[in-house]
């Protein structure tokens, strides 16, 4: 735990047990840094996090100023919907909504799972499962919007209204919910996906893999227009000689087959991680060598990316400050519903280990880095 939520935790302890009346001052940044024996910006941290939740004013040189305990979720007992549909399927999405239920209990906030832990099998499944919500009822709803049925962008438009009619906001966990470049109307956390599928590609591109293209599977969320765009500009930016983009099972060999005789790619960046491992799979047992004959790539750097043969390059999400953020922009959003609309991207990491760079003379080895 970082030393800053101690002292939040703290604080918003004494506010609710009313140590601090309305208007009156907390404890300076010199002061907490005394009590507790921490820098000044984990000190500022702590109270900047009171601040976003519309705890506390700050006054510069004036000090910090309590101006109503409501925005505590310790104080209302706030009841939250997390709604995953095929959670248990989805690897990455699992570190991210643990943070979310640890941070939001640390807050006395309480968070509600029910069926959404399933697969949606159809768009009349998962309306029902976003009515249980209502019904029981909640505060706000974390939302990932639905990818695997057909008119997924018309049955998540539905579900969305269905929040709004009974007046408990909503927020998007890693995707919106429409086709890029549109954007809807309701707060965002998630990662730049453009910028990470830049860096990647342009990692492939200084090995010399220069015909790179990206494949996914069908019925692909937002998140994979976004890094299809990316690779597509880091090709344009860096003089490749192409890119292109398939859309496939990476298990049907004659699929895979079909991309290597017809586009002769050196890399493939996979829209995530199962792709790739797929992916590499198959390109075995078509004979193909990875890296030597063709490198690959994936995003979100689940657990299973550096146990790969060999371990897969990829992207690794910040799933623990989504989930932190998640919590406070909802939080936000439950105080103040004349906000517009927000997104918060934040940054990724690009992991290089041998499935992009091996031990094929041609290309320079190397051990699992972080960049």
């Amino acid at each position: 735990m970082p030393k800053y939520t101690d002292i939040f935790n703290a604080l918003q302890k004494e506010i609710l047990d009313g140590k601090f009346a309305e208007k009156r001052r907390l404890p300076s940044e010199a002061e907490l840094c005394h009590r507790y024996k921490v820098s000044r910006p984990t000190a500022a941290r702590a109270l900047r996090e009171l601040q976003q939740l519309g705890v506390i004013r700050r006054k510069g040189g004036s000090g910090s100023y309590l101006v109503s305990p409501k925005g505590l979720p310790g104080n209302t007992s706030l009841k939250f919907g997390l709604f995953v549909p095929g959670l248990g399927n989805t690897e990455i999405l699992e570190p991210i909504c643990t943070e979310i239920n640890r941070f939001a209990q640390s807050l006395g906030c309480t968070v509600l799972v029910e069926d959404g832990m399933q697969p949606i099998l159809s768009g009349e499944s998962a309306l029902q499962v976003c009515r249980q919500f209502i019904d029981l009822p909640v505060a706000g709803v974390f939302f990932t919007p639905i990818e695997s049925i057909p008119d997924r962008e018309l049955w998540n438009r539905r579900i969305a209204e269905e929040f709004l009619k009974n007046r408990i906001p909503l927020l998007l966990l890693d995707r919106d919910m429409g086709e890029f470049p549109s954007r809807s109307e309701f707060d965002l956390v998630g990662i730049d996906n453009v910028a990470a599928a830049i860096e990647i590609t342009q990692h492939l591109l200084s090995q010399g893999r220069r015909r790179i293209c990206f494949l996914a599977r069908p019925h692909f969320p937002s998140t994979t227009e976004l890094r299809l765009l990316g690779c597509r500009e880091a090709v344009r930016r860096n003089g490749g000689e192409a890119t292109f983009d398939r859309f496939g099972d990476p298990g049907d060999a004659n699929f895979v087959l079909q991309i290597l005789e017809k586009d002769k790619p050196n890399a493939i960046l996979c829209s995530n991680d199962q792709t790739a491992a797929i992916l590499m799979r198959t390109l075995v047992q078509l004979g193909h060598k990875i890296p030597g004959d063709i490198a690959v790539a994936g995003f979100d750097d689940v657990r299973y990316a550096r146990l790969l043969a060999p371990p897969l390059s990829t992207i690794r999400q910040p799933c623990r400050e989504l989930g932190r953020s998640a919590v406070q922009m909802l939080l936000e959003r439950i105080s103040n519903a004349t906000l517009p609309p927000r997104q918060i991207l934040h940054s990724h990491e690009l992991v290089v280990r041998q499935s992009t760079v091996g031990h094929d003379p041609r290309y320079p080895s190397m051990r699992e880095t972080n960049v």
